[in-house]
């Protein structure tokens, strides 16, 4: 048995692995907080960066569906939600195709003066669209009686 046989069986190769990704994360307290932010210790190659802030990474170490992930901002804290990836990018992170959106020569993507900025969507924050009504609501609120 050769010595790289009994590093697998005894798991060494994985923290060699670990090692190798905190120091790519520039130490034990960046691994830490990137690992608190993401509850995952990722490294892979950076693919692109969207104009909100968005970092696209790809390692094809890991599984098919998880090979391609997106880091947000630090000004996100820890709210972060799949509506804050831009469109462009939303298909090269779903796999529907394998061209980052600065590589694809299918689609081109051209900003027409009607066309709107995405938006991430607020719905459950103070920040959501709340529509104003000017009908009379079918049902009304009890107001119980006051004892003069």
């Amino acid at each position: 048995m050769r010595i790289r046989d009994l590093a697998i069986y005894f798991g060494f190769d994985k923290l060699q692995r670990l090692y190798q990704d905190v120091k790519i994360h520039g130490g034990l307290l960046m691994a830490i907080q990137k690992f608190r932010r993401f509850d995952d210790l990722k490294s892979g190659r950076l693919i692109g960066q969207d104009k909100y802030g968005n970092k696209y990474y790809e390692n094809l170490y890991y599984f098919f569906g998880r090979s391609r992930w997106v880091e947000y901002p630090e000004y996100k804290n820890c709210e972060m939600d799949g509506s804050q990836v831009a469109p462009e990018w939303s298909g090269w992170l779903s796999y529907r195709t394998d061209a980052p959106p600065y590589a694809d020569p299918i689609k081109i993507y051209t900003k027409y003066k009607w066309m709107l900025d995405h938006s991430e969507n607020l719905s459950g924050t103070k920040h959501a669209y709340m529509p104003y009504s000017t009908t009379k609501p079918k049902i009304e609120a009890w107001v119980p009686k006051k004892d003069d």
